[in-house]
């Protein structure tokens, strides 16, 4: 395709606001353009490299059975309220009403779409599994869009759904999908590491996110360096070693704390370790409030907290109702009171003695309380974030932590669907059953941005072939020169017939065409510049750089030879 007929509007500088390297970079090489904030319209380049990643998306499905339909964006309300996500999935969810003042919903996922579709048509045990999947835009009301593709408001993902007679061919299903997700990343050029995770608004019992390292990755990865242990750090286990302290008992003190607010500036205060200081957190857990202790170095994990307590329906409580429960403002707040509270604590809250809490008043805290004397607790758990340098769960070692962006995830559902919208099936005793689940996601357009967050170099792109827009970038260095544009108009004909080629014949500067090449980073660059009418052409790699001057009449060779390489 010739460069002067194709719209890529590569740009010197980029807005401020891009603040991801693939977000500049995608701008800058004229692969997309915003609309508004979170929503992007991808341009030649960018749709050319989506199709390139939905065809390998396309044939890993297919390798494992998995049939492509295409669901409606436009969702009705009637369909989330029977699954009971209408109020639930929160202010993510685009809403909007018809002229006749019906709601609907512009889908983030399609669980209830697809479970309404199967229910009416897969009634027996012989029909199953099944699995289907789509490629479509989404869309989620972000409250801060931010990074690019990576966290936008209109976005493409490739969702499938799966349904089963047992747990047993879930399972079946659920491993062919995480197979095929890590091939998926592999064949389009990503390091992506599976971890274990959070259902989030999705649900089910059982899920993996696949994570892009990256520096700029909006989640924490902890993993073993002599193991394949990975985990979100939202589910990754704090092993409880237990080091309790064994001083004296001390009387319970009331002190004068004032300006204090936080646990390190208490810590400050009383010239204290901040590990030795307690935090106190009162919660709302299915309309009834509860106080969690963690102590002052750590922080809690609300994710712990719902899987505790088996239930979404979690949130902090609000300063108002902290004052009304309690009498004091958070960060005076302690668990000795004469209330009907429940107090959970972490599990390190144990190794403990004479705590300092607040004292429920403003600008005043406890000296030397301790469990049992002063407070009880109702229990103790594993209710906060890891700390890099601490014990894993498998005992491997020792947590460290990496960046990541999420490109995929795959989930156990269960009946969680299937009950609620009652979709079931005959079994081969003839009982009806709730369809078992999965659900598997992953990011078409999170993917592209990723691919280039991991492929670059200082002056642009690298695209992995596999991915890349367009194989080969031919450039005549001067179209005006007879010689140099027939050679070039010639070679075009000739790489075309194996290769799709950009020819750069626009009447730029060779410093232009360059830099712009550069950015697009195609893997294979043929130049036609100064000896032409001697048939020789530079071929360079875009990713080591290395160059080669090479005869016309070996160029055909000479080029299929080096893309094998690549």
């Amino acid at each position: 395709m010739k460069q002067s007929k194709v719209f890529i509007p590569t740009m010197k500088e980029v807005p401020a606001g891009a603040e991801a390297l693939s977000h500049r970079l995608l701008l800058k090489a004229g692969l997309i353009k915003q609309s508004t904030s979170g929503i992007y319209s991808y341009l030649p380049l960018a749709a050319r490299v989506l199709n390139n990643i939905e065809a390998i998306v396309r044939e890993e499905m297919e390798r494992i059975d998995a049939v492509e339909i295409l669901m409606p964006a436009l969702q009705q309300a009637e369909l989330w309220e029977e699954s009971g996500r209408w109020n639930a999935y929160g202010p993510e969810l685009m809403r909007l009403k018809d002229r006749n003042g019906r709601e609907f919903a512009l889908g983030p996922t399609h669980e209830e779409v697809v479970t309404s579709i199967v229910r009416d048509e897969l009634k027996s045990y012989k029909q199953l599994p099944m699995t289907l999947f789509q490629i479509q835009s989404k869309f989620r009301d972000e409250k801060r869009p931010r990074f690019g593709l990576l966290r936008g408001r209109e976005f493409i993902m490739k969702d499938a759904y799966s349904f089963h007679a047992d747990e047993a061919s879930l399972d079946e299903s659920y491993q062919d999908m995480y197979n095929a997700y890590g091939r998926i990343f592999k064949r389009v050029g990503i390091n992506a590491r599976p971890v274990v995770a959070d259902s989030g608004a999705i649900g089910g019992s059982h899920t993996h996110e696949f994570m892009a390292l990256s520096e700029i990755g909006e989640d924490t990865i902890v993993y073993s360096e002599q193991s394949d242990y990975a985990a979100n750090i939202e589910k990754a286990e704090v092993v409880y070693q237990p080091n309790e302290k064994h001083s004296e008992l001390q009387s319970l003190t009331k002190i004068e704390t004032p300006n204090i607010h936080t646990a390190q500036e208490l810590a400050t205060f009383l010239e204290k370790p901040l590990d030795e200081i307690t935090k106190s957190m009162v919660f709302k857990v299915d309309g009834e409030f509860i106080m969690v202790l963690v102590r002052g170095h750590h922080e809690l994990n609300d994710i712990k907290l719902k899987a505790y307590f088996e239930t979404d329906n979690i949130e902090l409580a609000t300063e108002d109702e902290v004052v009304n429960l309690l009498g004091a403002k958070p960060g005076s707040l302690g668990p000795v009171f004469d209330k009907d509270i429940k107090v959970y604590a972490d599990n390190y809250i144990q190794d403990l003695n004479n705590i300092v809490v607040g004292a429920n008043e403003d600008g005043y805290h406890l000296l030397n309380a301790n469990i049992g004397r002063d407070f009880d607790v109702e229990a103790f758990g594993d209710f906060r974030f890891i700390l890099e340098g601490e014990p894993l769960a498998d005992g491997s070692g020792v947590a460290r932590f990496a960046e990541g962006i999420e490109v995929g995830q795959v989930f156990k559902l269960g009946t969680k669907y299937s009950e609620s919208m009652n979709a079931t099936f005959l079994d081969n005793q003839g009982k009806a059953q709730p369809l078992l689940m999965g659900c598997y996601g992953i990011g078409v357009s999170r993917t592209l941005s990723a691919i280039v967050e991991q492929n670059n170099d200082e002056n642009g792109i690298i695209w992995p072939k596999s991915v890349t827009p367009f194989d080969l970038h031919l450039i005549t260095i001067n179209p005006k020169k007879d010689d140099q544009r027939e050679l070039a108009d010639q070679l075009y004909a000739q790489l075309k017939e194996s290769f799709d080629v950009l020819y750069d014949d626009r009447k730029e500067r060779a410093g232009v065409k360059f830099n712009d090449a550069d950015l697009i980073g195609l893997p294979i660059r043929v130049v036609v510049g100064k000896n032409a009418s001697e048939g020789i052409v530079e071929v360079k790699r875009r990713d080591t750089g290395d160059s080669e001057d090479v005869h016309v009449d070996d160029l055909g060779n000479y080029v299929n030879e080096l893309y094998t390489k690549l």
